[in-house]
């Protein structure tokens, strides 16, 4: 078959490229310590889209730096045992999406909680406050300010804090809170389960935001990945701080984080993409020690992946 990167043998036993910052460990335990300092100020909203079957709030929350973060919520109406709880998570630029796509997790007597990321297309704020570029992309977001003000740092951070409401929520059950996404969705699903790890399950799918080195030298800094280029060529056209900056993206870079989940994963790629390089996805997959299943689809790509939604939904319901 066509191949855009390494067969897949030798991707279940690659290990990644891009350089681990030597502090990487303490710099999460100060930024979880930063987040625990910080009042969550949580609201709920009844929305205007409610059905007889689902009960829906506007939720809002603060995060690091000050932003307020917006969350979709849905809870069942039916149910009054402890429920599950899953986290959704979206794909890069976009939002939480609608109420409707939701219900077919509350009809099974799911709670839903889906993050608006901060400074992306819902109602999420970003405080911004850093030095440096600010010309285009959350991944170069910081850049050329303290690793502590990284953007991407904020935004896992606001996963976390979303699962720690999930889990005191009343009529959640706090042993069955899940995440999922795709894409930056994927991303997001694996740094939630790792720094927050009573996650029980997370369902990833082609994740972003891992081994940017390897997206680099494969010269596929374009698409979700153009702001690598587009920092180069403006920033740095000489390329003499290139190991400074692959380093520095390191603290942000998933494949270091997933380790630490605990949570059983699910995890979907296809081989043919090449948005999230196959590569670039089994560096962090391959350093997951955690109970893990991996389902390849071969001629697939960054695209809609037949079987994967139901196979996620099975997955959370046990079976």
């Amino acid at each position: 078959m066509p191949l855009v990167d390494m067969p897949l043998e030798q991707l279940k036993q690659y290990q990644g490229r891009n350089p681990r910052p030597a502090d990487f460990d303490a710099y999460w335990e100060r930024a979880l310590g930063e987040l625990a300092m910080v009042d969550t100020q949580l609201e709920l909203i009844p929305s205007t889209f409610q059905t007889p079957q689902a009960e829906c709030f506007d939720l809002y929350f603060t995060g690091v730096r000050g932003a307020r973060i917006h969350a979709k919520y849905l809870r069942s109406r039916a149910v009054s045992t402890p429920q599950p709880a899953v986290l959704q998570f979206h794909g890069y630029t976009g939002d939480a999406g609608e109420w409707q796509d939701k219900l077919a997790y509350v009809s099974l007597g799911f709670s839903v909680l889906a993050l608006d990321c901060r400074g992306q297309g819902g109602l999420s704020e970003d405080t911004g406050g850093v030095k440096g570029n600010t010309h285009n992309g959350h991944i170069i977001r910081g850049l050329d300010d303290h690793p502590d003000n990284l953007l991407f740092r904020h935004i896992y951070l606001d996963t976390v804090r979303l699962a720690q409401i999930a889990l005191e929520l009343p009529g959640v059950d706090p042993e069955r809170v899940y995440a999922m996404g795709g894409s930056q969705g994927g991303a997001l699903t694996i740094a939630c389960a790792a720094l927050e790890p009573r996650v029980k399950k997370a369902a990833t799918t082609y994740p972003f935001l891992c081994d940017y080195k390897r997206v680099w030298e494969m010269d596929l800094a374009k698409d979700a990945y153009h702001e690598l280029s587009i920092y180069f060529r403006k920033f740095d056209p000489l390329h003499e701080r290139e190991d400074e900056v692959f380093e520095k993206l390191g603290y942000i870079d998933l494949q270091y984080l997933a380790s630490r989940i605990q949570g059983e994963v699910l995890f979907i790629t296809g081989l043919m993409d090449t948005i999230c390089p196959p590569s670039t996805q089994f560096a962090a997959y391959n350093k997951i020690t955690a109970p893990k299943q991996l389902v390849v689809y071969p001629d697939f790509g960054h695209e809609y992946l037949p079987g994967g939604g139901d196979r996620t939904m099975q997955f959370f319901l046990g079976e």
